[in-house]
């Protein structure tokens, strides 16, 4: 059925937020299916990853591989990318494809790692070390392969950020070199000199330079004290300078970053939100029959498009959502309840299968006994929680105490001993498989830590009992031992609130991680290319001179040999993204970078212009990382969490939670937090019955069902819950030619349907 199988790829965008325009032929139809189908994308993924972690293997290598080996590597990756885009290429209009910039980026960048292949393999042949530039392009696969993109949606909303940021920061350039013309002139004639024997602020170049380190604190106050000490009224100077461009300027330029970003970031959102409106309008067009005065899709037709797009849902959870699409049982959906189905679908709806306690089939009348049930409200009650939180607390100070001491000792055993019982209790009131059902994430959580202190607990004991001696052990042990003040997590209900929410917007992290990971990849492959092979870490130990000076002499009595910065390198890909992560933190980053730039020009050919790049590289990590995407992510984190920890449901949430309750098989989320019902996943399959509340409980043998926890929302409903209130409601759409222009990127839709 070629009309169900176009309508599917329309709602099944709609489901993933998926702008992608393609043929509509059946067998077009059918690729682009295969094209979205898991397999492909893992398998995309596998490829991307792989060609990354080449550098791992690469000279400067970690893990050093023959260039052969890493070279068909490269090559089977490159055959893997080629044959994607071939693949999208024959579902997508070929006048589309061609304008698509992402496609353009794929292809250049497999042509010129071909190139930069040839011609290293070429000066390898005969004995010339060559450069692989190439590899800094890498990345490239990782944002423009449709799947990623999150990370592309962030890339575009910082590049249409930019030009706004641009003025902020040439404001406050502008406002540091008239800092650093005052400096030279106050400073500049008076022979003052640095604790190293420089010179002071007589060359306004390296002025601006020491006041944009003073911006991040790292050089403060040590950049100050020569003028200090020649007369206190200099140290009014600095922190004007401070107050002015550390706490304003700084201040301000997050304020323009994160208001511009957040701008950009909303007419994006807006996109995607119009123009799942559009495809599922789309769909709903090409089912569409008329039925009276009115248009609607068959009930029929509904379910085989729901099995088409959805092909693991179960029968009961179809007709859970056929019910809301439906609600007068008319045996049709009508076009209001249809554009809602891809939002119906992305809603996570448990179901949970309430099963007795093995203990009360096996034995009823001992479960059933007074006394078993006294111990049942007993765990379910409030007041077994709060003891155990004292006895979490009193275990915390023990922790802390000398072990070596034997009351100290017995006392571990002891509380150990408590937990276990708790655990115990709480698998004799609460049914075991669901207690540990797969979403039960802190009783998971809380019984493998009691698990790690037990084995931490027997392995102390052993060890001290065969007085065996070994560090590594005992630091795991001691580890062990305190994650069981984790343990408070579970306990304290707000602890769990805030975690929770940390969860819930962990994707939304993930996709500024990708972001930071492909900044970090091209600038580390750069700093490998530029300064690998300038700084050795030697044992200070092995008794060699080279070692006081990090295998290079010019660093000899130098802060950064007196510093022990010698692992501080760009000799292989680990070292540069450890080297980048401090350069993130700011703390002592001149002194990394003004070293660089002493063993830098060691290199044979580094002129001066060299090391002024060379300069630049440090500063524009800086710039691109620390100004500028650290402050987004700090500024749009911020939004997300709160947005998360006071997130209400979305409409299409309450309507199915209320059509859950109207059918009687519902369960509150409250419920199942409290302990009073543990949701346990099961396979069973049941329908609906159309009787009274009761026939259907009985109908349904024991299958409920409840929404699932917030932390499976996507990045994408995140997203849309934090602009919701500013898209306009059903019926309203703008038309497609006003719906691309919501974004500064026009992208051509042209379709062939």
């Amino acid at each position: 059925d070629q009309d169900l199988l176009l309508a599917a790829a329309y709602v099944s965008d709609a489901q993933y937020n998926r702008n992608v325009p393609f043929e509509t032929s059946p067998q077009a139809i059918r690729l682009y299916h295969f094209y979205n189908h898991w397999t492909m994308r893992a398998a995309t993924y596998f490829f991307i990853w792989v060609d990354l972690a080449l550098a791992l293997f690469e000279e400067p290598a970690v893990f050093p591989l023959p260039f052969l080996v890493t070279s068909i590597a490269e090559v089977l990756c490159l055959t893997a990318f080629f044959g994607r885009l071939v693949h999208f290429a024959k579902v997508t209009p070929q006048k589309v494809f061609w304008k698509d910039t992402k496609n353009i980026c794929v292809m250049v960048t497999i042509v010129l790692t071909l190139i930069d292949l040839v011609i290293y393999a070429s000066l390898e042949a005969v004995n010339i070390r060559g450069v692989r530039w190439s590899r800094a392009l890498r990345p490239v696969f990782l944002i423009n392969f449709p799947e990623s993109r999150q990370i592309r949606r962030a890339f575009r909303s910082i590049r249409n950020t930019l030009p706004d940021i641009l003025y902020v920061f040439l404001l406050f350039l502008f406002s540091m070199m008239i800092f650093s013309l005052m400096a030279l002139k106050l400073f500049g004639d008076r022979g003052l000199r640095t604790v190293e024997g420089s010179p002071y602020f007589t060359n306004v170049l390296d002025i601006a330079f020491e006041l944009y380190v003073l911006v991040t604190t790292a050089n403060s106050p040590d950049v100050m004290m020569p003028a200090y000490e020649l007369n206190w009224w200099y140290s009014l100077y600095f922190i004007t300078y401070i107050i002015i461009n550390t706490y304003l300027f700084m201040s301000v330029f997050l304020a323009v970053v994160y208001n511009n970003y957040r701008k950009h970031l909303k007419n994006e959102i807006h996109t995607l939100a119009y123009l799942k409106r559009h495809k599922m309008t789309e769909a709903f067009n090409i089912l569409k029959v008329k039925v009276g005065t009115a248009f609607v899709v068959k009930e029929a037709r509904w379910r085989q498009l729901v099995k088409v797009v959805a092909p693991d849902v179960s029968s009961s959870h179809l007709e859970l959502l056929l019910r809301i699409s439906d609600e007068g049982q008319t045996g049709h959906v009508d076009k209001m309840n249809f554009l809602r189905l891809a939002d119906l679908l992305n809603i996570r709806v448990v179901a949970i299968n309430i099963k007795r306690h093995p203990l009360e089939t096996w034995m009823p009348r001992v479960y059933q006994s007074s006394t078993s049930l006294l111990v049942q409200k007993m765990v379910q009650h409030r007041i077994f929680v709060w003891v155990y939180d004292v006895i979490i607390l009193i275990n915390t100070i023990f922790i802390a105490l000398d072990e070596k001491d034997s009351l100290i000792s017995y006392a571990e055993w002891l509380f150990l001993s408590l937990y276990i019982i708790e655990i115990l209790l709480k698998l004799y009131t609460y049914e075991p498989r669901a207690y540990f059902g797969r979403n039960q994430f802190w009783n998971w959580f809380d019984t493998l830590i009691i698990i790690a202190a037990l084995l931490a607990t027997v392995a102390n004991t052993t060890i001290q009992a065969r007085k065996y001696n070994s560090q590594q052990i005992l630091d795991i042990v001691l580890i062990l031992r305190i994650l069981r003040l984790l343990r408070v997590i579970v306990s304290i209900q707000r602890f769990r609130v805030i975690v929770t929410t940390l969860i819930n917007i962990g994707p939304t992290m993930l996709t500024f991680g990708g972001l930071v990971l492909v900044v970090y990849y091209a600038f580390a492959i750069i700093g490998m290319e530029a300064f690998h092979g300038k700084v050795h870490f030697l044992d200070p130990g092995s008794g060699s001179p080279d070692a006081l000076v990090c295998g290079n002499p010019a660093l000899k009595d130098s802060a950064f040999a007196r510093g022990r910065y010698c692992k501080n390198n760009f000799n292989d890909l680990a070292s540069s993204l450890i080297l980048l992560t401090e350069l993130t933190v700011v703390n002592q980053w001149h002194n990394i970078l003004s070293e660089e730039r002493a063993f830098a020009l060691l290199a044979d050919g580094f002129a001066l212009v060299t090391h002024q790049a060379a300069k630049l590289y440090f500063i524009g990590f800086h710039v691109v990382v620390v100004i500028l995407i650290v402050n987004i992510f700090i500024a749009f984190i911020l939004e997300a969490f709160f947005v998360a920890y006071s997130l209400e449901k979305s409409e299409v949430e309450t309507a199915i939670e209320k059509k859950i309750q109207e059918l009687g098989v519902g369960v509150q989320e409250e419920e199942v937090q409290d302990g009073g019902l543990i949701d346990h996943m099961d396979t069973k399959d049941s329908g609906f019955s159309a009787d009274d509340g009761d026939n259907r409980k009985k109908a349904l043998k024991g299958l409920y069902f409840r929404i699932a926890s917030k932390k499976y929302k996507t990045v994408d409903t995140l997203l849309q819950q934090m602009f919701e209130s500013e898209i306009a409601p059903e019926g309203k759409d703008p038309s497609l030619e006003e719906i691309l222009n919501f974004s500064p990127k026009k992208p051509n839709f042209d379709n062939s349907a």
